[in-house]
C-alpha cells in the first residue's frame, strides 16, 4: 500500500512567492519551480514546433516553503455520497493505493492491517463546507518502513499552503473562465465547436500540479486545465480553437483537440480511447530507458521529480471500448509505468452510468483487480485529495515499475459538447443540486475562508475581482486569435511524407489549379 503526504510536490510555486522551505525540501521545491518556469517561458514561443524543454538557463534564487498550522483533526461530515445512477460510494479519508494482493472478493485490508467489505471507497481530504476530514498524512516517502507501512506522519494542514492554494484557485477560475466565453464564441459562430470540463476543474489542477514535464501526458479530450497547468498559454488555446497559423496543430484538428510537445502534450484524439495503448507504449519505452541507464540505483525518496511515467486520462465512457482492456492488460503485463486517470463524471454523452456497466459491478476501478492492477478511488471535486492520488499513484509506478488506476469521481455540471442538450436526457434538479454541492471551486473557496486565506468576509468581491481578470485576459487572447490568418496551404503536404509522393504532388497541383481560378473565396495565410 501506499500512504503519504503531498507537502512536496504542492511546492509549485510561480516564482513571484517569497517563502523559506525547510533545507531537506528546498532542492525538491526550486526543481519543481524551474520547471514551471520552464513549460510557460517554453511553451510561449509556440510559432516553434520542436521547442527543447532544456533552453532556459534562468536561476531561481527565491526558496519555497508552506506555513504549518496547529492540527485540528477532523472527519468526514457524512459517511457516504451518492453519484449519478444512485450510486452510493462509502467515504474515507484513508489515502491507500489498494494493491491486487490486498484485494479478494471484495474484502478490502486498511492501513491499519483490518479487513472490510463492501464497495472501494472514496477517497477526500476537503469536505464540501471545505473543512478538512483528514487529521493527518506523513510527510514523505521516509515515513514508510520497508513493508511500506504508515509511520507516524505530519499534519494535513501542513501541505495547503496560502500561496499554492491561491494559486490553485486562480487556475481552476481561468479554466472556468475560458470555457465560458469560448463556449459563447461557438455559439455565436466564432468558432465551430468546444467541449466545456465545468465542474471537473480539480480533476485538472489537482493531478497537473503533481506532474512534471518529465511526465508525458496523453489526454482525451477534456483535458485543458492539465495543459493549462503545464505552460500552456491563453493564445495558445484561442490561436488552436480558432485554427489559425499559429496554431501547433497547423489547424488540421477540431478545436479543444491540443497538442503541445514543448509540454510533453500528445496530440488528442477524437476516437475513443486510442490513446491509451499509445500511452502503454510511452511508458514501457521509459521503462527500457530508465532500466539501461540504470537498472538497480533508483533514488526513492526524489523518485518523482528524478524520473517520469506516463498518464493517460479517459472516461469512464471510454473505458467500455475495447482499447481500455487490451491497454490495462499489455501494461500489467509489460509492468509499464503508466497511471490510468479515469473521469468518472456519470455521462458518457448521453448514456449514463448505469447503462456502461452492470449495477453489481463496482464502477471501473472494481476492474483493477482483475488485471493485476494497484487502484484507488478519489472524490474528483476534492482538489488536494486528488493532488495526493495523483501523486502517490505516479510514485508507486515509477518505483515499482507498474501501472496504476485512478478513478475520480465527480460530475459533468456543463453539456458534453456545443452540440449537446443534457436536459434532454438529465434532470435539471440533478444538475442544480451538483452545483450547490459538488462545485470543486466553492469548496476550495470555503477552505481558503476558513483558513483565513482571503481577506475579510467578502467572498464574492474577491471571486469576482479574479474572474474579471482572467475574464480580461482571455478576451485579449481571443481577439489576437481571431485576427491571425488561416494556416499556408502548403502545410497540407507536409509532416507525413519526406519525399511527397506523386499523388500528393498531383493533389497539390489541382488544388493550386483551383486556388488561381477562385482566389476571392479562399483566405488562406
Amino acid at each position: 500500500m501506499m500512504r503519504y503526504n503531498c507537502i512536496a510536490a504542492l511546492q509549485r510555486y510561480s516564482s513571484s512567492h517569497r517563502i523559506t522551505l525547510p533545507k531537506q525540501q528546498q532542492y525538491y521545491g526550486r526543481m519543481n519551480m524551474k520547471r514551471r518556469w520552464k513549460a510557460s517561458a517554453t511553451a510561449a514561443a509556440h510559432d516553434q514546433h520542436d521547442e527543447d524543454q532544456g533552453n532556459t538557463n534562468t536561476k531561481l534564487e527565491e526558496a519555497l516553503s508552506i506555513t504549518t498550522q496547529a492540527s485540528t483533526p477532523l472527519k468526514p461530515l457524512k459517511d457516504s455520497v451518492t453519484y449519478t445512477g444512485n450510486v452510493t460510494l462509502p467515504l474515507t479519508f484513508d489515502l491507500k493505493i489498494v494493491k491486487p494482493r490486498e484485494y479478494a472478493n471484495g474484502i478490502f485490508q486498511n492501513n491499519q492491517n483490518e479487513k472490510f467489505s463492501g464497495l472501494w471507497p472514496v477517497f477526500r481530504l476537503l469536505n464540501e463546507d471545505g473543512s478538512s476530514c483528514c487529521p493527518d498524512i506523513p510527510l514523505k516517502k521516509k515515513n514508510l518502513d520497508q513493508q511500506d507501512t504508515l509511520q507516524q506522519g505530519q499534519a494535513i494542514e501542513e501541505i495547503q499552503s496560502e500561496a499554492m492554494t491561491h494559486e490553485m484557485y486562480r487556475y481552476m477560475i481561468r479554466l472556468s473562465t475560458m470555457d465560458h466565453i469560448l463556449e459563447s464564441a461557438q455559439r455565436q459562430g466564432r468558432i465551430s465547436f468546444y467541449l466545456q470540463c465545468r465542474g471537473e476543474e480539480a480533476i485538472h489542477i489537482g493531478s497537473a500540479s503533481a506532474l512534471t514535464l518529465k511526465d508525458t501526458i496523453f489526454g482525451q479530450y477534456r483535458e485543458q486545465g492539465i495543459l493549462m497547468w503545464r505552460g500552456f498559454t491563453l493564445e495558445q488555446f484561442t490561436d488552436q480553437c480558432f485554427s489559425n497559423e499559429r496554431d501547433l496543430g497547423r489547424g488540421r484538428q477540431m478545436p479543444v483537440h491540443y497538442v503541445s510537445k514543448a509540454l510533453n502534450f500528445h496530440a488528442i484524439s477524437s476516437p475513443l480511447c486510442t490513446q491509451l495503448p499509445h500511452a502503454v507504449g510511452a511508458a514501457y519505452r521509459m521503462k527500457l530507458q530508465y532500466d539501461q541507464q540504470d537498472k538497480h540505483n533508483i533514488d526513492i525518496d526524489n523518485v518523482s521529480t528524478d524520473r517520469g511515467c506516463a498518464v493517460v486520462y479517459f472516461g469512464e465512457g471510454a473505458a467500455s471500448e475495447g482499447d481500455f482492456h487490451a491497454a490495462c492488460n499489455f501494461a500489467a503485463t509489460l509492468r509499464a509505468p503508466v497511471v490510468f486517470f479515469c473521469r468518472n463524471n456519470g455521462y458518457a454523452i448521453s448514456t449514463p452510468t448505469t447503462s456502461q456497466y452492470s449495477p453489481n459491478a463496482d464502477g471501473i476501478i472494481g476492474r483493477a483487480p482483475g488485471y493485476g492492477i494497484p487502484g484507488i478511488r478519489v472524490d474528483g471535486n476534492d482538489v488536494f485529495a486528488v493532488h495526493a492520488a495523483t501523486l502517490a499513484a505516479k510514485e508507486l509506478a515509477i518505483r515499482e515499475n507498474t501501472p496504476v488506476l485512478i478513478e475520480a469521481m465527480t460530475y459533468r455540471m456543463s453539456h458534453h459538447s456545443t452540440s449537446d442538450d443534457s436536459t434532454q436526457y438529465r434532470d435539471k434538479t440533478e444538475i442544480e443540486r451538483w452545483k450547490e454541492e459538488g462545485d470543486p471551486i466553492v469548496r476550495l473557496q470555503n477552505f481558503m475562508l476558513q483558513r483565513g486565506y482571503i481577506e475579510g468576509d467578502d467572498v464574492e468581491a474577491f471571486r469576482s475581482q479574479i474572474a474579471k481578470e482572467e475574464r480580461m485576459a482571455v478576451m485579449a487572447a481571443m481577439k489576437k486569435s481571431e485576427a491571425k490568418k488561416k494556416p499556408s496551404l502548403d502545410t497540407m503536404f507536409e509532416d507525413v511524407y519526406g519525399d511527397k509522393p506523386t499523388h500528393l504532388l498531383r493533389q497539390e497541383k489541382e488544388m493550386r489549379a483551383h486556388l488561381a481560378k477562385y482566389p476571392e473565396h479562399y483566405k488562406v495565410g
